[in-house]
């Protein structure tokens, strides 16, 4: 589908060069090149049923995060995402078409990473995450949004899973019999987070849900942090999602659609980067609880994402951007070879976790 992107960016009181961005599985992302730049996305709508709810959660948010820099001594124009209000006052756009579009400041100066180039990268991706929930800490959860029903509520996704299988909508199930069943094999470890979470030992905060490297912006010159970005799924869950989802991004060998399995493991060393960055920030609000579910969060999440990617393969690709033919069935057989190394190493990472606590 084709937009009108210079009538879309007339309505931020803009008139830029205009070009794609960015490699997202989501939303449509430009690059709008005027003084200064700016980033316009349109919002998956079949993804983000309420683009309301989101830019609604992500402004609460924002200006939280704000104040919280400007108390600090940094630059709240650049430590977090400035979203561009319209010329009547609204922080989002809908055309005739119904097609939603928001803007934020381009960030310049500043690039990210899907796979860590050096070792320091992984500790400070650990603090940014860390901090990001440290600063968010006094916002009550319970006013933001759910912006994705269930979104890490991983028990529903082994039920989404289910369904698709039922169902065989792409007629795909009799290609995927071995990853059906090491994923309903794995499932034993489904509720352990969300147990937790009815029975009160792991408590309801505001986090992130998509804590990827390749959500975090460095400075293109220091390689020091710049800020977190990408805030759709920011909405009330459990900071072990956010550790879990982190780790079994950053603390893999390889990227997530990887063929060549024997270049897939779980890189010990990239955990203990991460968990150090991210305990040194935390460790006064972890509770006895999420701190023995912090490794096996890990597992949780890396097995979340790959039953999800093998859903959407027995769906017919409808959620995320697919670039090649079985593009999520790759990423899924790449996330539960993870998961298999994650179980093998959770001792170890108990260890670790407990030398930083």
């Amino acid at each position: 589908m084709s937009y009108n992107l210079n009538k879309i960016c007339a309505n931020f009181a803009i008139d830029p060069e205009i070009g794609s961005y960015g490699n997202g599985h989501i939303n449509d992302t430009f690059l709008c090149q005027s003084s200064p730049n700016y980033i316009l996305q349109r919002i998956n709508q079949k993804v983000f049923k309420h683009p309301e709810d989101i830019m609604e959660n992500i402004e609460k948010v924002t200006l939280h995060l704000k104040k919280k820099i400007i108390e600090a001594g940094g630059d709240p124009e650049r430590e977090t995402l400035t979203v561009i209000r319209t010329i009547d006052d609204k922080n989002y756009y809908k055309d005739e078409d119904g097609n939603y579009f928001r803007m934020y400041k381009f960030i310049d100066h500043s690039v990210s990473y899907e796979l860590a180039e050096d070792p320091i990268q992984l500790y400070l991706t650990g603090k940014a995450f860390g901090n990001f929930q440290n600063m968010l800490d006094d916002f009550p959860a319970d006013e933001l949004h759910e912006t994705i029903r269930d979104f890490h509520n991983t028990p529903e996704r082994v039920n989404q899973l289910l369904s698709a299988i039922d169902n065989n909508g792409a007629g795909r199930l009799e290609s995927v019999k071995a990853e059906v069943e090491f994923a309903l094999e794995f499932r034993r470890y489904a509720n352990v987070i969300t147990k937790a979470m009815v029975d009160g030992s792991v408590p309801l905060r505001v986090t992130h849900n998509d804590t990827k490297l390749n959500n975090v912006l460095f400075d293109d010159k220091t390689d020091e942090v710049v800020c977190v970005v990408d805030l759709d799924t920011v909405m009330p869950g459990s900071m072990l999602y956010d550790f879990g989802d982190a780790l079994r991004f950053c603390a893999s060998s390889a990227v997530e659609d990887e063929t060549d399995l024997d270049k897939v493991w779980f890189d010990i060393n990239k955990f203990e980067r991460f968990a150090k960055g991210s305990i040194n920030e935390m460790r006064k609000k972890i509770t006895p609880k999420e701190a023995e579910l912090l490794p096996v969060s890990v597992l949780i999440m890396t097995y979340e994402c790959g039953i999800r990617f093998l859903t959407d393969h027995l769906n017919g690709d409808v959620y995320f951007k697919v670039h090649r033919e079985n593009h999520n069935l790759d990423r899924a057989r790449n996330q539960f070879k993870l998961v298999k190394d994650i179980e093998n190493k959770l001792d170890e990472m108990g260890e670790i976790v407990k030398k930083y606590l």
